[in-house]
This record gives C-alpha cells, sequence and structure tokens, in this order.
C-alpha cells in the first residue's frame, strides 16, 4: 500500500489576487479538497490591471475542469461568446482578415484547404479566404450557435471562446474558491524574509505587522514581481526590440457600431493598435502603442475619438515591458499572470499564460524538497511557450505592407528570431506550414495571418501536381456555400445567449 508523501507541501501562499490570483487559488481548491492550506493575499487599495477581457479556446477547459457552468459564468461575468479576432489594417491600411477559432474547413485529401484555394486561383478565385472559415461565415452575420458534433458537418470544423469582464472574473472564482476553504487575507505586503540555507522564501510581512508563512509561494503580484523579482532577483528578458509597443490606454464605452459581435477587433493604428472587445454591458477598448512615435495623450486622443459609443470612464493608461522573467519557477517561487511576463493582447493570450501556468503548477507540483528537475522542467516549458507566442505575435507586425507611419516602416524592416524567420521562408515557398512542439496556435491560425498579411506562397505543394486544379476549384465553392448556408441557419449571438440563459 502507498503511504501518504512525509515531504508533501502543507501550505500554499498566494500573493496578489486579480484574475490571476483567484484561478490559481480556485484550481488549487479543486485539484487539492483536503490537505493543503490555500491562502490569498491581495489589498483592496492595489488596484488589477483589469483590461484582459478576451480569451482563446481553452479557457472552456479550465471552465469545465472546475465545473463551472457555461451559461451561469457568462451571466454572471457579463460575457460573450468569441470566434476569433478581425483585424483591420494590418497587411495594408483599409484591408481587413479574420483569425479563426478552428480551421479552414476540412480538406478531404492529403492537402490542407488554403493550398487548394491557391491552386484554385487563391483571391483570383472569386472566394475569399476567410470565407472557408466557418467561424468568419457566423461571425460576419453576427451569429452564434454551439459547435455540432457531427464531424460530417461543416459546423463541426469551428470552436469558440469567450469575452468577459475580467474583474468580474475574479470575483466570480473568488465565490468558488472561498466555498471551498480558500482563506482570503487583506493587506499590503511590506516585507519578505528568506531562509538562510537555501535562500527560499519563508514569510511575508504585511504592512500591519501579520506575519504569513508558507511552504510554496505563488506570485500574482502583477507586473512588480514582488517575490519572483523583489525578493529573488530573477531577471527579466525585454523583448521590445521584437514587439516595440510598450503602454496601453484602455477606455470602456456603450456599445453601438456593430452591437454584441461574436468576436474581438484589432484596428492597426499609426503608432499600434487598438482593441474592440464586446461585453453585455458595455464594449471595451483600448490603444497599445509604441510611447517612442506617439505621446499619452495623443494616444488616449486617438481612442476616445474611435469608440463605438458614449465613453463611461476616463481613460486608464498602463506601461509595461514585453518579455518573459528568466527563470517562471525560482527556488519555492512561481510566477504566475503578469509577475512571469508580458505578452501584448494582440492574440488574447494574458488569461490563457495564467491558465498554462497554473496547468504546469499541477503537473509538476513539488514537494517540500524542490526537487530540481521539476522546476527545471516547468521553466523549459514555460520558456518555450512564451517564445512560441512571442513569434506568432512578432508575425503579425513583419508581415506588413504599410509605409504610411515610422513605426510599421520599422517592423517590416527589424531582424526577428531565427525560429519564426523559418515558418515565414517555409510558407513563402510553397505554402508550408511548420509545427513545433508546444506551438499554442495551430497551422489554421499561421495561415490566417500569412495569407491575411500577404506573405503569399512563391510556389505550391508538390502533391497538387498530381491533382486536377478544377477539383480544388469545385472543392473550395462546395466549401464556402455550405458554410454561407449553414451560418445562415443559426441565431443571433443575442438571441443565443438568451436561448441558453447566459443574458444577466
Amino acid at each position: 500500500m502507498t503511504t501518504p508523501c512525509p515531504d508533501a507541501i502543507r501550505s500554499v501562499l498566494i500573493v496578489g489576487g486579480g484574475t490571476a490570483g483567484w484561478m490559481t487559488a480556485a484550481a488549487l481548491a479543486h485539484a487539492m479538497p483536503r490537505g493543503l492550506a490555500i491562502t490569498l493575499v491581495e489589498s483592496d487599495a492595489i488596484g488589477t490591471v483589469g483590461v484582459g477581457e478576451a480569451t482563446i479556446p481553452p479557457i472552456r477547459l479550465f471552465n469545465q475542469t472546475l465545473g463551472i457552468d457555461e451559461a451561469e459564468f457568462l451571466s454572471e461575468t457579463k460575457g460573450s461568446f468569441k470566434l476569433g479576432i478581425e483585424f483591420v489594417g494590418w497587411g495594408r491600411e483599409g484591408h481587413r482578415y479574420f483569425h479563426p477559432f478552428g480551421t479552414h474547413g476540412k480538406s478531404f485529401d492529403l492537402v490542407a484547404v488554403h493550398q487548394h484555394w491557391l491552386a484554385a486561383g487563391g483571391n483570383d478565385s472569386g472566394i475569399a479566404f476567410d470565407d472557408l472559415s466557418m467561424a468568419w461565415g457566423a461571425g460576419r452575420h453576427g451569429r452564434f450557435a454551439a459547435p455540432m458534433a457531427d464531424p460530417r458537418s461543416v459546423a463541426s470544423t469551428f470552436d469558440y471562446a469567450y469575452h468577459f469582464d475580467a474583474g468580474l472574473y475574479a470575483a466570480f472564482l473568488r465565490r468558488y474558491a472561498e466555498a471551498r476553504g480558500v482563506v482570503r487575507v487583506e493587506g499590503k505586503i511590506a516585507a519578505h524574509d528568506l531562509e538562510g540555507a537555501r535562500g527560499h522564501v519563508a514569510s511575508v510581512t504585511l504592512e500591519r505587522g501579520d506575519i504569513l508563512e508558507a511552504d510554496l509561494f505563488i506570485d500574482c503580484s502583477g507586473f512588480r514581481g514582488l517575490l519572483i523579482e523583489e525578493a529573488l532577483g530573477t531577471g527579466y528578458e525585454d523583448w521590445t526590440h521584437w514587439l516595440p509597443c510598450d503602454r496601453a490606454v484602455a477606455a470602456p464605452c456603450v456599445t453601438g457600431g456593430d452591437g454584441l459581435t461574436p468576436y474581438t477587433r484589432s484596428t492597426a493604428r499609426a503608432a499600434g493598435w487598438q482593441w474592440r472587445i464586446p461585453l453585455q454591458h458595455r464594449t471595451g477598448n483600448g490603444y497599445v502603442y509604441c510611447s517612442r512615435h506617439i505621446s499619452d495623450d495623443e494616444a488616449a486622443a486617438t481612442l476616445m475619438t474611435n469608440l463605438d459609443g458614449e465613453a463611461l470612464g476616463e481613460p486608464r493608461f498602463l506601461r509595461f515591458t514585453t518579455g518573459r522573467r528568466k527563470l517562471m519557477w525560482n527556488r519555492n517561487v512561481i510566477a504566475i499572470g503578469l509577475s512571469s511576463g508580458f505578452m501584448e493582447p494582440l492574440e488574447s493570450t494574458s488569461i490563457h499564460l495564467i491558465q498554462a501556468g497554473i496547468a504546469k503548477l499541477l503537473a509538476y507540483f513539488p514537494t517540500r524538497r524542490f526537487e530540481p528537475e521539476a522546476i527545471d522542467e516547468y521553466n523549459r516549458v514555460a520558456i518555450t511557450e512564451y517564445e512560441r507566442i512571442r513569434d506568432f505575435l512578432i508575425l503579425h507586425y513583419k508581415l506588413t505592407e504599410r509605409t504610411d507611419a515610422p513605426l510599421w516602416r520599422e517592423c517590416a524592416a527589424m531582424p526577428i528570431p531565427d525560429t519564426l524567420a523559418m515558418r515565414i521562408a517555409h510558407f513563402r515557398a510553397a505554402g508550408r506550414l511548420v509545427a513545433r512542439d508546444m506551438d499554442l496556435f495551430g497551422p489554421a491560425s499561421w495561415a490566417a495571418v500569412h495569407i491575411g498579411q500577404f506573405n503569399m506562397p512563391e510556389g505550391l505543394d508538390p502533391l497538387l501536381a498530381y491533382g486536377d486544379p478544377a477539383q480544388s476549384r469545385a472543392f473550395i465553392g462546395r466549401l464556402a456555400g455550405a458554410i454561407g448556408q449553414m451560418a445562415q441557419s443559426m441565431p443571433s449571438h443575442a438571441d443565443w445567449l438568451g436561448k441558453i440563459g447566459a443574458i444577466a
């Protein structure tokens, strides 16, 4: 009979609340229902970033694992559905394309759908590449329904995520976690104490004098990195030479314009880009920009003059340095969320990186011995995940043909990581998509950006030399027609939210 581990972690202290802290607390409480004391310390006087309101499909797995009902979650967070991201003005001024969740149709042979589209003439075929995506077929008409389980249906080829109010999500998860025994402590941390032998964090001291001890510390303190950086001096790898935006200004507004669209929109501006995220009660907006090319006042003015409706608050500013900690797990401290690094929200990865950190925490959960093998593997995987996402974000900036502003000219000309240069070259040569371990974004995502931003292949997959171009033309025609018909049969986004009881 196996006996319980005598060196098991008995206490965890989560430093910081917000989305990262309460997602971590909820996941630990669910995974370890007894024998682990989970404490979260946060201060109501310290604000959270709170601008991450768009997600990608893996968030559904997180909620499902915790047993969270989708309709209740959407109602409590005033959420909506998300089928992907529309990019406006990224490749060229005024041009639009869609990055869908799911695939572009489903191949009928060994050749990818985008290759058949290219063989049929590409843009000259009379069918836009976006029209081969069920996610865009529904999204462009403001429609939504759950994907079908039948793999023969084109309605099985898309996926979805959510838009939601991040502050309400944190509050929702706080209720979940506290109901399962998580203890919240109110207060600001004034100091920390390190062990003499291993240099581990032994405790933190609050301003009022309380001392909080734990075996394991989870740093969810945001950009400050109160433990991972201030206590342990872990170091930071700066990526702004590839991703030059270093500030953001955000402001919500009354929903207007296109209304409750089931997708996020990213619109390129002269010095960065603007997000639009539709929720049930408002629309979230922000301008992510490079401070070398625009002042804070000018950025705020640009944002406020490009809102769908009346502003519901004053502009809020955020400064950041894109990059990552040199280690996400150092000694007995694991950084999760913004304390581990920052990726601008271009592809809605902020909340996913929290989720990924939690998944690795559970997969490599330590004992009080803090085995170096687990720590090393956690860091290897985490760093690889960050670098894969980094390359995908850089792709958007590198593949611009805009010459109207200094930022875009600089990005088009900048050197890029070899890992990304290789992928761009492969696609440009023959439309081939190179997949790597721990890619968060799959072939359909890369194809959407390559084609959407005019990195058109000079040749085709050699397998197409053995096929009939007429078959390719017929295939994409049938696929686009099926998507159009299915989209027309779907209810509106708002009607679907009402149908499942998700309206707040």
